[in-house]
């Protein structure tokens, strides 16, 4: 099962070049770009772990390649998600989000229903790696 979060996530991966494209992109529109990391993807776990930090004065778009190079050394087998962020309003906005690297094995998620009262039906979704220790779920 492919997962589906942040843009282009129903494209074909990017390759490098695509992505160095679209990161020219977000430092011409003064966008801080930062990456993330997790090896649970939850569509609820908003939070991922920080990759060094946001770039804020980078104006190269080789210096966000090479980091996502160097986080993909230690994380490769985890999802890497690469997120622009605006903040000319005087406050940070998510412009943009998508992801750079996904582990070879994408296990997926477990619908779970829960019966409640009155006929009601309580839906969530599980992922399948999460029953694993982190730092093991993809290896």
């Amino acid at each position: 099962m492919r997962l589906t979060q942040g843009a282009f996530s129903f494209l074909p991966d990017l390759t490098d070049e695509q992505i160095g494209a679209l990161v020219q992109n977000c430092i011409e529109k003064d966008w801080a770009v930062s990456l993330e990391f997790t090896d649970d993807p939850h569509p609820r776990n908003t939070y991922w772990e920080m990759w060094g930090h946001p770039m804020f004065d980078c104006q190269d778009a080789a210096a966000v390649m090479y980091e996502l190079a160097e986080c993909r050394k230690v994380y490769g087998d985890r999802y890497i998600r690469l997120t622009a962020f605006d903040s000319s309003h005087g406050w940070e906005s998510v412009r943009l989000c998508f992801i750079v690297n996904r582990p070879e094995d994408e296990p997926g998620f477990m619908l779970e229903r829960q019966e409640m009262g009155g006929r009601n039906m309580r839906y969530s979704t599980r992922p399948y790696a999460a029953g694993r220790p982190e730092g093991q779920r993809y290896s």
